[in-house]
């Protein structure tokens, strides 16, 4: 199990073609998806996510008004003044959480991570809850393979999990 982000960032970076190949490969079979979802469980109780944070830097997280309200009522605050101070919108005018910029010895990333510890945890966002969106959320796991791609250039858990099911495939890049 790979977890040293220098590392996942090089051989995510470095397997992108051989993953897009995987990614078709996946598309163009027929597996059954309870043993992606097997290996996607022995992964996420390896890695504990709230040890490493990266998403939370590297991410924008869309928002729905439900989370909107949940972390308004959370911090104390009308929703209107949350959204004001804690919301941004993206390129494509989708609401999303703001972010700090880099600085320093910092990455930047979600106004909420401090270190690499979520201060509105309880409270936040079901993307974000969600994430990396291997055994939670809609579609099946082929289908979200798109996202995959990237999402192994940092996130321990989907690097090793994408290795892990190259395996049980046979999968030959």
């Amino acid at each position: 199990m790979i977890t040293d982000l220098v590392q996942i960032r090089r051989l995510g970076e470095k397997k992108r073609d051989e993953n897009l190949k995987f990614r078709r490969y996946l598309k163009s079979h027929t597996f059954v998806e309870r043993q992606f979802r097997k290996a996607a469980e022995e992964v996420q109780d390896k890695i504990d996510c709230r040890q490493c944070g990266e998403c939370c830097r590297v991410t924008d997280v869309q928002i729905a008004e439900r989370d909107v309200e949940k972390l308004a009522h959370f911090l104390g605050m009308p929703e209107k003044t949350f959204v004001e101070k804690h919301t941004a919108v993206d390129e494509d005018g989708k609401m999303i959480l703001r972010r700090n910029p880099p600085s320093g010895d910092s990455k930047g990333g979600c106004e909420f991570l401090e270190g690499n510890e979520c201060t509105v945890y309880e409270a936040r966002p079901g993307n974000c809850e969600r994430f990396p969106h291997l055994l939670r959320g809609s579609g099946s796991l082929e289908a979200k393979m798109w996202a995959h791609v990237d999402r192994a250039t940092y996130c321990p858990i989907v690097y090793n999990w994408m290795e892990q099911v190259k395996g049980l495939t046979k999968f030959r890049g």
